[in-house]
């Protein structure tokens, strides 16, 4: 394999965006408490990023297989309609993540598909290609099919203490909310949004922000939870109104840039709100990587 095809399947999997599903994961593993404990195994946690990175590349790489047609018009640098990448090759690359991100996910606790893991894997590869194929296309069930990804990845970290998601599973509505705002907000990237579009985004990000600072103040820890989510909207906010401004479509991409990338001090607000401000402060780390890879690769 030449160095251009390399580029061209790194490309596909939107490396940028991994990273901030990596971050889902260190979230949800923060949630569950899983570090509290004096003897923790860094094993689950390596299998649960490996998943992560199977299952959030596989599911983009479907994306550009199934827009090939209509990205040979509105996207043709893109790495399937310029002939860098066949169709065929990037199906069999996207089909062999999918399977490495669920077979890594069926080891983290007894080895078996049908381990909670696991089970949560098969339905994030499910629901990525149900989106990539269908839900996409449908004003409401495509922004909420999206977040259900984004959801059932925060289960997936949180899978590694199975007892806690009882208490805790709720929190994984949380990025529903947030990643079917930034899929309303990314419907305008090509050719224009719409105003009422970009309001509706932005009362969603305020409730996504209340979320965390009350799960904050649940638990003795809104100071530094304060300060995350502080953070947190300072990238996300100045983007999104100078787009609902002038909602032209490089305006709106920037907002969706923003919003994609501001996932990690999303997920950096759920550690601090747990109890976790180190692991946050790792986490937070995470995004200079992204932002350093969304310079180099698409994020969008």
């Amino acid at each position: 394999m030449n160095a251009l095809k390399l580029i061209g399947f790194l490309r596909l999997m939107r490396l940028a965006n991994i990273v901030t599903a990596v971050s889902d994961i260190l979230a949800g593993i923060a949630v569950a408490g899983y570090l509290s404990g004096p003897e923790w195994d860094p094993v689950p946690i390596a299998l649960l990023t490996i998943a992560t990175i199977g299952l959030y590349g596989g599911g983009v790489v479907f994306n550009d297989v199934f827009d090939a047609e209509l990205d040979r018009l509105e996207r043709p640098e893109r790495p399937i309609p310029s002939g860098l990448i066949s169709k065929r090759a990037a199906m069999v690359f996207g089909a062999a993540l999918l399977l490495l991100g669920i077979l890594a996910a069926s080891l983290v606790h007894e080895p078996g598909p049908f381990s909670l893991s696991g089970l949560l894997a098969i339905g994030i590869a499910l629901a990525s290609l149900v989106y990539d194929k269908w839900s996409k296309h449908h004003s409401f069930l495509g922004p909420l099919n999206m977040g259900i990804c984004r959801g059932l990845n925060l289960l997936l970290g949180m899978s590694i203490a199975p007892q806690v998601l009882e208490q805790y599973g709720w929190i994984s509505i949380v990025p529903v909310i947030y990643v079917a705002a930034i899929t309303m907000i990314s419907r305008g990237e090509v050719h224009g949004g719409k105003q009422t579009t970009l309001y509706g985004a932005a009362l969603l990000y305020a409730a996504v922000i209340l979320s965390i600072l009350l799960a904050a103040a649940n638990r003795q820890a809104l100071g530094i939870a304060a300060v995350f989510t502080a953070l947190f909207a300072l990238m996300i906010f100045p983007p999104l109104l100078k787009a609902i401004r002038h909602p032209a479509g490089p305006l709106i991409g920037k907002a969706v840039k923003a919003g994609v990338l501001a996932l990690i001090i999303m997920n950096a607000a759920w550690a601090s709100a747990f109890g976790f401000p180190y692991f946050a402060l790792a986490i937070l780390l995470l995004l200079p990587v992204s932002l350093l890879l969304a310079k180099l690769f698409a994020v969008t």
